[in-house]
């Protein structure tokens, strides 16, 4: 799969434990917001799919330590991944131990239609803190918000604010940075302000609340593409309104710690 024809999701939970059945509930969440999904497959060590006939079992069994192993749908032409791994508190927010699970499925019109269903259930059943879905071209633009330079701090393209490194932001809720899909939970909507009726009436005319009381916001209503000017306004506004997202409150820059501003 190539970069120009994907659509990467990322959500961040609490750190998976052996046999957690958070795990389960995402590859269901999945299943059912994208109609003929089915993840009943591993990958062997030379990437051939491996059909797994007890796919509940063998997930449950295999997951521990944060990590998710990685299923998929057995299409090499069409493929459908996710897994997770463990993100030490060292290098999270407020060092706590997070869990990061991907998700990687092809930009078409069929995953465009379902994906705030398929982003609502990975990040509900993560019972996430934050997470967001965007096309790989975007997702490397907002890479250079943190991604550090030779000098030291980061370098961002297009105008888009530096943002602090994951380890530097002082909560969990706080989201490190923006996609075209944004998922919040009740607690990060909290932190960083939203909703606020006399602001977000754009942001409200595209979310969508969800069984929790989080939201799932979504800046644009094509999948966001940078090299428009419009788009690359919206993601400028998103940044403007929520000033925690990527720890740019003044709150948080006391220490000295923000990369690059």
């Amino acid at each position: 799969m190539t970069t120009q024809n994907s659509l990467g999701i990322i959500v961040y939970a609490p750190a998976l434990v052996r046999n957690d059945r958070r795990t389960l509930d995402i590859v269901h969440g999945m299943e059912k917001a994208l109609p003929g999904l089915r993840l009943e497959w591993r990958l062997s060590g030379g990437g051939r799919p491996i059909e797994l006939p007890q796919r509940d079992a063998w997930l449950a069994e295999n997951t521990q330590d944060g990590k998710f192993p990685l299923l998929c749908n057995g299409d090499e032409r069409y493929p459908v991944t996710v897994n997770g791994r463990g993100r030490s508190g060292r290098r999270s927010p407020g060092g706590q131990p997070l869990s990061e699970i991907h998700v990687r499925l092809p930009l078409d019109e069929r995953v465009i239609a379902s994906a705030v269903a398929v982003l609502e259930g990975v990040a509900e059943g993560a019972c996430a803190l934050w997470g967001r879905a965007t096309p790989s071209d975007a997702a490397v633009d907002i890479a250079y918000q943190t991604a550090p330079t030779q000098g030291g701090p980061p370098s961002p393209r297009r105008g888009l604010p530096a943002l602090k490194l994951f380890e530097h932001i002082r909560s969990p809720e706080i989201p490190f940075y923006l996609g075209w899909l944004n998922y919040w939970s009740a607690a990060a909507a909290r932190t960083i302000g939203f909703p606020d009726s006399s602001r977000d009436a754009e942001l409200l005319s595209r979310a969508r609340r969800t069984a929790s009381g989080g939201w799932v916001v979504q800046l644009t209503e094509a999948p966001l593409e940078l090299d428009g000017s419009a788009h690359l306004d919206a993601l400028k506004r998103a940044y403007d309104r929520f000033p925690e997202i990527g720890g740019r409150a003044r709150a948080d820059v006391r220490d000295g710690s923000t990369r690059g501003g």
